[in-house]
């Protein structure tokens, strides 16, 4: 009977408006948004004469489908996750919201994102640089391993309003009981709101991704030996407006909101595609173990990558520059190099990364310690191609390889509930890192010192409108960056009222930007930043207040634009309707403060400063209604509520708008048979 409906649900999914053309990677884990609190290994827990008993009742479920994430394998924390079937956050269904409003974007779903706040580099060794699509591709330490009793099965469509849509198709299954396989496919497009003819446009689409996962899982009979690998592929393409132009009333008065204007980049004909940029990624990942004893594991960590990255625009000349209906020139491309006629730039990045280590476990009278240690060697390549004229090329690339050794420790006391971690890496080329964390029940709080390489990119890049090579527009050599980092937060409170005071510290010196122009700089003077931060969550009842606050203050240079006041809330009542239906209906508000935002170049792929347009400063209103029966959960939601309440829009990033208000629907359906 469920494979009816599922072939049904296909069926009418498809046979929705684009459907047939239109499944990325990426989506945060769980619909929900938060995961489930973890239990415990028990011996075989794929095995299918575990209490189950089919001919007397079907109790498959969320409980007999489990998953491990490979961070806890790798540091002996023996966890099993359930499936999350909360209804909190359902009705966030973009990836900026899943973020919790702390990314930027273009305004619509699939267009380039960035971190509102310092991003801090995460790990040693140059990054090729092209980041903005990122947040859309499946994660590595997001990928579940499950361990499924029967076949699992988890269907989710989210068609956002705005011509938003998002289809996603989870599929895993064990073949033995110690041996899981599985797949997630997902596919996303948003359909250009401004400078289109319309749905009968050949070139609607303003972003299309496709995303794929395979994954499996399998560990020995005596648990000695653990294996987990995964597949991942992305393929999003985007056509590049360069935000909207300014509109002209009837009456001569600007219209600043220009939701129907035309854009800044465009391709001189409905009949020919614009200026479009292009990513690719294939990721092979494998991560296995052997326990020799419990105090002696052996492990090693396999990473094989390639990413490509492309732009082209066939009407540069054109869209050089922009007219606005008032009479103002707007500049988009800096000063062009020989031929104006077209632009085309292409870089593909090869990675093979192997990590080998030791590592175990020790335990004595309730406490417990974890140790390890081990080698990292990346060998990579980034080859970049540029065209000098209509039909020819030159071609650069920076190959290296980079060693890596490094060790982490961490002590859990004997209450079970605190834990202090501790790890140093140190690379070729003067990198290193070091880092702790004390986590407890009412605090947690610790540092980080990082010197970093700049990114492939920032380190060279050549084409008709850009060049730089190790230097920045100074002609100054750059050199490694350095980010130092303190922070605390406390737990405070009970089930009713529950508030998180937190604190962070930065230092930043020879921090790396690109300017006002879209060159890469180098800033040798040092950046302080001071944020506070408040965690709230009052509930009364069925009623909930819950969100968070944050205040920054900068001092140094003006290099790193950062909103001064960012704040999240949600006013939500819950109930049951007719003892089946549970119901969450409330409204999310968010603001930030006004300020000057980076604006976004896409032959580069990159965020770079501007002086010329604030963005933000208003209140953005969502009303919603999660609902849920028995394991099925849906939501329904009204998407900026509040536009022209105060004002018609506002914008989030230079010159791209919020989006209109829009109807939303979701829903999320397991199976489990």
């Amino acid at each position: 009977m469920k494979q009816c409906f599922l072939v049904l649900f296909i069926s009418v999914v498809l046979s929705m408006k684009g459907w047939g053309q239109q499944l990325p990677g990426g989506f945060p884990a769980g619909f929900g948004g938060r995961q489930a609190q973890p239990g415990s290994f028990s011996g075989n827990t794929g095995s299918s004469n575990n209490g189950i008993d089919d001919s007397t009742k079907v109790i498959y479920g969320p409980k007999s489908t489990r998953y491990v994430l490979e961070d806890d394998i790798f540091n002996n924390r023996r966890k099993l996750y359930t499936l999350d079937t909360t209804m909190d956050d359902v009705h966030r269904f973009t990836y900026v919201q899943r973020n919790q409003n702390l990314y930027q974007d273009l305004g619509s779903l699939g267009t380039p994102m960035r971190s509102i706040y310092l991003p801090v580099p995460q790990q040693l060794g140059a990054q090729p640089g092209y980041s903005v699509f990122s947040p859309y591709a499946f994660q590595t330490m997001d990928v579940k391993y499950f361990d499924t009793k029967s076949p699992f099965t988890d269907m989710y469509l989210a068609l956002g309003g705005n011509d938003q849509n998002i289809l996603r198709f989870d599929m895993a299954q064990n073949i033995s009981p110690r041996w899981n396989a599985g797949f997630n496919v997902q596919r996303f497009t948003a359909e250009k709101q401004f400078g289109t003819s319309g749905s009968a446009n050949p070139f609607k689409f303003l972003a299309q991704n496709w995303g794929v996962l395979l994954h499996t899982n399998y560990r020995s009979k005596n648990d000695k030996y653990t294996l987990l690998a995964h597949f991942i592929n992305m393929n999003h393409s985007v056509d590049e407006q360069g935000g909207v132009l300014p509109g002209q009333a009837v009456d001569g008065s600007t219209i600043v909101y220009n939701y129907t204007g035309d854009p800044r980049l465009r391709s001189g004909s409905s009949a020919v595609q614009g200026p479009h940029g292009w990513e690719i990624r294939n990721d092979w990942h494998a991560y296995h173990q052997y326990v020799l004893q419990k105090g002696f594991q052996l492990y090693h960590r396999f990473d094989y990558q390639t990413h490509r990255n492309f732009y082209q625009d066939d009407t540069l000349a054109l869209n050089r520059y922009a007219r606005t209906p008032t009479g103002d020139t707007l500049q988009f491309y800096p000063d062009i190099l020989g031929d104006t006629s077209r632009i085309e730039h292409k870089a593909r990045f090869r990675l093979l990364e192997n990590q080998f280590g030791i590592k175990g476990v020790a335990q004595f009278k309730g406490a417990s310690f974890n140790y390890r240690a081990y080698l990292r060697i990346r060998n990579y390549r980034q080859q970049s191609r540029y065209n000098i004229s209509r039909s020819a090329y030159n071609e650069y690339e920076t190959p290296r390889t980079e060693t890596f050794v490094g060790g982490w420790a961490g002590y859990y006391f004997p209450d079970s509930l605190s834990r202090f971690t501790a790890e140093a890496e140190l690379g070729t080329r003067g990198s290193y890192r070091v880092q702790g964390q004390l986590e407890s029940k009412f605090l947690t709080a610790g540092g980080s010192i990082l010197q970093v390489e700049p990114t492939l990119l920032q380190e060279r890049f050549q084409s008709k409108v850009y060049f730089w090579n190790g230097v920045d527009k100074n002609s100054n050599p750059l050199t490694l960056r350095n980010y130092y980092h303190a922070y605390g937060k406390l737990n405070l409170g009970n089930n009713r009222i529950r508030l998180q005071p937190q604190l962070d510290y930065y230092l930043v010196k020879n921090f790396i930007y690109f300017d006002t122009a879209g060159v890469v700089t180098q800033e040798k003077a040092p950046l302080s930043i001071i944020r506070t931060g408040l965690g709230y969550h009052f509930q009364l009842g069925k009623f909930l207040i819950a969100g968070q606050g944050f205040y920054t203050v900068q001092s140094g240079p003006d290099v790193l634009r950062q909103p001064p006041f960012f704040m999240n809330t949600r006013i939500q009542f819950e109930f049951l309707y007719a003892k089946v239906l549970y119901i969450q209906t409330g409204v999310d508000l968010h603001y930030k403060s006004p300020y000057y935002a980076d604006a976004y170049m896409p032959l580069t792929q990159q965020f770079y400063l501007q002086n010329r347009q604030m963005v933000e400063g208003y209140i953005l209103a969502d009303v919603y209604a999660n609902l849920r029966i028995n394991r099925t959960r849906l939501f329904v939601k009204l998407t900026h509520a509040n536009q022209g309440v105060f004002q018609e829009g506002y914008f989030v990033a230079p010159d791209y708008l919020q989006l209109r208000r829009g109807f939303s629907f979701g829903v999320d359906w397991y199976l489990f048979d």
